[in-house]
């Protein structure tokens, strides 16, 4: 097994670990080191290069529902001695609880390399130089072009009770283009990404970059001919893939935990009960291969796991971190995750989407005699206790007599998260992951996620617009 380099011995930390939370119901020593880089050519130009390479730990013990958690930056003894000081002098229970019933592994899900290593820094450049310029002769409106490359490299050791120690290492790259077009006067601006827990050389090939190149400046294309979207209430079709970013903030979060726990979630009292359409299953999966979102174990230890939590319109489960699901008295879902070092875990999704259904996606078009396709959406806001959300679309199109027609601007959909997925009325069988994008937020902390969904077609959903 690899190790994080420390200045102490790990087999006596281990029992120092075991003596210190003895007393706790549950808790962890959580040791991570991160390399990050970040390229941006802009302008013709260089505009950003960056490399970090950062570690230290976190010390957590939990009593009942109290958290003691100490952080530092310096992997050392004398540190972690301090730490376990201040730990040993909170007040615990003696009850001894432990829920660390899935101590089981799971096959390898990413390959444990730095991608960072794959090139050198001359060499990503010349690739996103190759791209800037290839996007710039695409047409003589292509006023500016932005690409960006991530990487990152997250190895993290997770110290438990009774000497159990295990070991992930986290691999994760994007690539993201931004095309601004200028016709008559008028510009606009598309962008299109993708990435996962893969190597650049999988990342920066010919294909995967100027698929992104070309989804860019088609959108950019396609906000210059939109029209103002009427307003009302009208039927809406969400196209596959990404705007299961919808799906993930209006219903996700509400499944997640420690929201159900407090009572605060839309869906806290409704496990077992209907809450969606009979066509809907959703799942949160953190095993798929190379995603985004997915995690050989989660920042606790517990290995992931796909989990239902909407089978046929009916709840099922919360997404669970340790806490929460002790509180409980419910497994383990291997939800529990955090930004780094210095954060604490809480429940979070991994890769949420809506398995497919029957329906050709033409039908969901052919059956609507008028509406909105909306196909990206670039942001809006959820209110987890209400359920109630404001999304904007970013690219979305007319519906007419069952035909896609004219390009649409300015269209923001308006609902509530239970009441949505009662409204669903047709499911596609085009069920589609997102592109390796997803970056979720939750109090204050940022982690990598995953989203998808097929087609869907919701009977009546209020639609802000411009007219």
């Amino acid at each position: 097994m690899k190790t994080i380099k420390k200045n102490w011995d790990d087999a006596k930390v281990a029992r120092k670990i075991d003596d210190s939370l003895s007393k706790f119901d549950d808790g962890e020593l959580f040791v991570e080191e991160t390399f990050s880089e970040n390229v941006t050519f802009d302008d013709n130009k260089v505009k950003s290069a960056s490399y970090d390479n950062e570690k230290g730990f976190g010390l957590r013990g939990v009593s009942d529902d109290s958290v003691s958690f100490y952080h530092s930056s310096e992997l050392d003894e004398k540190n972690l001695d301090k730490a376990l000081k201040l730990l040993k002098n909170r007040k615990k229970n003696n009850r001894n609880l432990d829920s660390n019933n899935q101590l089981r592994k799971n096959e390898k899900l990413y390959e444990p390399q730095n991608p960072i290593n794959d090139f050198k820094l001359d060499e990503k450049i010349k690739i996103l130089e190759k791209i800037n310029n290839y996007a710039r002769k695409l047409d003589p409106a292509v006023k500016e072009v932005s690409v960006s490359l991530n990487g990152n490299y997250q190895n993290v050791e997770v110290f438990k009770k009774a000497g159990v120690s295990l070991f992930d290492s986290r691999p994760l790259v994007r690539l993201n283009v931004n095309i601004s077009v200028e016709k008559k006067g008028k510009i606009e601006t598309g962008s299109f990404g993708m990435g996962g827990r893969y190597s650049y050389n999988k990342l920066l090939t010919d294909k995967n970059w100027i698929t992104s190149i070309n989804k860019a400046y088609n959108q950019a294309l396609t906000k210059l001919l939109a029209e103002a979207t009427p307003a009302g209430e009208q039927t809406v079709i969400l196209g596959p893939g990404w705007p299961g970013i919808l799906l993930h903030e209006a219903v996700g979060h509400g499944l997640e935990g420690d929201f159900n726990r407090k009572k605060t979630s839309a869906f806290y009292n409704l496990v077992n009960q209907s809450v969606a359409s009979d066509q809907i299953t959703v799942v949160d999966d953190g095993t798929i291969l190379n995603r985004r979102g997915s995690l050989t174990i989660d920042d606790e230890g517990t290995p992931s796991q796909n989990t239902v939590l909407i089978e046929k319109g009916i709840l099922k489960n919360f997404m669970q971190d340790r806490l929460n699901a002790r509180l409980m008295n419910q497994n383990l879902t291997g939800n529990g995750r955090r930004q780094s070092y210095a954060h604490i875990p809480m429940p979070r999704m991994t890769n949420t989407y809506m398995l497919k259904g029957k329906y050709e996606h033409e039908e969901l078009i052919k059956s609507t005699k008028k509406g909105i396709y909306a196909t990206q959406f670039s942001g809006g806001q959820v209110d987890i206790t209400s359920g109630k959300f404001v999304f904007s679309a970013s690219e979305a199109f007319a519906i007419e007599n069952g035909k896609v027609t004219k390009p649409l601007k300015g269209a923001t959909l308006i609902g509530n998260g239970p009441d949505i997925l009662k409204q669903v009325t047709m499911v596609g069988n085009n069920l589609e992951l997102d592109n390796g994008i997803g970056t979720c937020g939750k109090d204050g902390q940022m982690v990598p996620v995953g989203v998808g969904q097929p087609s869907l077609k919701i009977n009546k959903l209020t639609v802000g617009g411009t007219v």
